[in-house]
């Protein structure tokens, strides 16, 4: 067949495979669907269609010929890491959000690529439901695919250092592919440090591609090296909304206000996805009956975001909330500001700490706050235990079976379905890997730099006992991200913010407006301010509970702007 169409026989007997969905051959009726609001040109052998390290800007699908993916061109690591002929698309997740491209790739003969610009594929994935689900779903499972490919950034540094683990999970909440090569245990690591001349005190740096060399960079440095959305909101513009914090409710509030012609502005500290994108499988989400991995859900919720205009920046942490000449000013820690004329304060929580003897010095190497396959990583097939009895940790010992020969988890209360949906009971019952034990806590961490064991007690007769386990996953509670809030908006005893006639009823010593009527549902004692999602008080702690009050929080924000003569709800 044709350039306009590639059969699926038609496969070069050197090309890579398609692996679990990741690299899907497209239709003649997709090529037909791309070419509409693309371009086509030709390329010769040799040329570089993307290149390492500089924003991925296209979305490319080879027509003719064929290329070849590799890691570090010219470089002492120079890997080729597949092929690709007529009919596949070039790319990975980061296209979709204009960040630097992880791998080069080099034509391996002349040929032909239908090209489309990246807002165009954005508009696509969203319009075209059965194109963008293929799309989506392929990007999402290279990105996985990569993290075991060595390609990406490198992070050389000691496992017990803070600003490591700062940079990690800031690479592994946005999903970034990357290595680490850990001082304590790579025996290489010292070898890899003098050939850059950069001492172990310097650590930990960053290495891209022998062009970059960061020493200890902040998450803004970082962010901006890989391509990150981390300038700053405009600071002379006052946006309709700004949301402070993109998990689930953040997103669903930027995606509704957006959709309305709202100028909206999101800003998070870390990545977007919030909690939510660290869940492996999300089964009782309406829409999906076979479940959806939190990241794939909450990208997906970006891509919606980005299409009707929203603004997103991270990372960019909020340290304080005040007015300003009729309207909200959000100040970061790196010194800049954003302005709104209504803020949605989303940012969430984390998982209570597990304050218990040994627990602190081994937190990031192999005590875990979140599971995924970051995690998996770095403790390959050693036992597990999962301390908590909620959808969470329901969810993470599922999660973990899938690696670890044995999943111990540790439940406080005596029935499991007492905070843990039905459907997530069920399974753990049936899977021969997870063993449930109830009525138990842990009492002390073995380990002086990995987790060696748990001291474990019988909290209805006090009998103690040492399970083997090398890695704990802990998911005890939440504890809500308002410190930045405290003396502003009113917070009840655990921190979270108080809404409605709660805020009303509050004694909390904050700024307060006379509101004629009260406050609505989601807002505070502030005009304007409403909180959403986990952050709220009172709020149920679910992925969609939380999607659900941001598109409440929208129609509220219409509501207030009406009564303030800002337009009709």
């Amino acid at each position: 067949m044709s350039a306009d169409g590639v059969r699926g026989d038609e496969v070069p007997p050197d090309e890579t495979a398609d692996l679990n969905g990741a690299y899907p051959r497209l239709s003649p009726e997709q090529i037909d669907i791309l070419d509409r609001s693309g371009s086509r040109r030709t390329f010769e052998e040799g040329e570089r269609l993307f290149v390492e390290g500089e924003t991925c800007e296209r979305f490319l699908v080879i027509l003719r010929g064929s290329v070849v993916v590799v890691k570090g061109p010219g470089s002492p690591d120079e890997r080729e890491i597949r092929v690709h002929g007529p009919g596949r698309f070039l790319g990975e997740l980061g296209l979709l959000e204009g960040r630097a491209a992880f791998y080069s790739v080099i034509a391996r003969e002349p040929g032909e690529v239908l090209t489309l610009p990246v807002e165009s594929l954005r508009e696509l994935v969203v319009r075209e439901p059965g194109f963008g689900d293929l799309v989506l779903q392929a990007l999402l499972v290279r990105r996985e695919q990569h993290a075991g490919e060595g390609v990406g950034f490198q992070i050389i540094g000691s496992g017990y250092s803070a600003d490591s683990r700062r940079l990690r999970e800031l690479a592994a909440r946005n999903q970034v592919p990357y290595r680490w090569t850990d001082l304590e245990r790579d025996p290489g690591a010292d070898a890899l440090l003098s050939r850059f001349g950069i001492t172990p005190g310097e650590t930990p740096v960053v290495l891209w591609g022998g062009r970059h060399i960061l020493r200890n960079p902040s998450n803004g440095e970082l962010a901006a090296l890989i391509g990150l959305p981390a300038t700053g909101v405009p600071p002379d513009t006052v946006r309709d909304l700004l949301v402070v914090g993109a998990g689930p409710a953040g997103l669903a509030a930027a995606v509704h206000a957006a959709s309305e012609g709202l100028t909206t502005a999101m800003v998070d500290s870390v990545a977007t996805g919030g909690q939510a994108a660290t869940s492996a499988r999300i089964e009782n989400y309406l829409g999906f009956p076979t479940g959806i991995s939190g990241g794939g859900l909450m990208e997906r919720a970006v891509v919606q975001a980005r299409k009707f205009g929203a603004a997103i920046t991270v990372p960019a942490e909020a340290i304080a909330l005040r007015e300003s000449d009729g309207h909200y000013v959000v100040t970061f820690a790196d010194g800049t500001e954003a302005a709104g004329h209504h803020i949605v304060v989303a940012t969430g929580a984390r998982y209570r700490r597990l304050t218990v003897p040994g627990v602190e010095r081994l937190e990031g190497t192999s005590v875990y706050y979140a599971a995924t396959l970051e995690e998996v990583r770095q403790r390959g097939n050693d036992p597990v235990a999962v301390v908590g009895g909620g959808d969470s940790a329901g969810r993470a010992a599922l999660f973990l079976a899938g690696f670890a020969p044995r999943v111990e988890l540790l439940v406080r209360g005596g029935e499991l379905g007492a905070s843990m949906s039905r459907y997530l009971v069920d399974q753990i019952e049936r899977h021969p890997r997870v063993e449930v034990r109830p009525h138990t806590e842990v009492r002390e961490a073995h380990g002086r730099n990995s987790l060696e064991g748990l001291t474990v007690e019988d909290n209805r007769t006090g009998e103690r006992s040492r399970t083997q386990v090398r890695a704990l996953f802990v998911f005890i509670g939440v504890r809500p991200h308002t410190g930045w809030l405290k003396g502003t908006l009113p917070l009840d005893g655990r921190g979270f913010v108080l809404s409605g006639p709660d805020a009303v009823a509050s004694t909390s010593p904050v700024p307060r407006r006379s509101l004629t009527p009260a406050p609505l549902m989601l807002e505070t004692t502030l005009t304007g301010v409403f909180a959403a999602g986990d952050v709220r008080g009172g709020s149920v702690k679910t992925v969609a509970s939380a999607v659900g009050e941001g598109a409440m929080a929208v129609r509220l924000i219409q509501e207030r702007r009406a009564r303030e003569g800002f337009g009709t709800p």
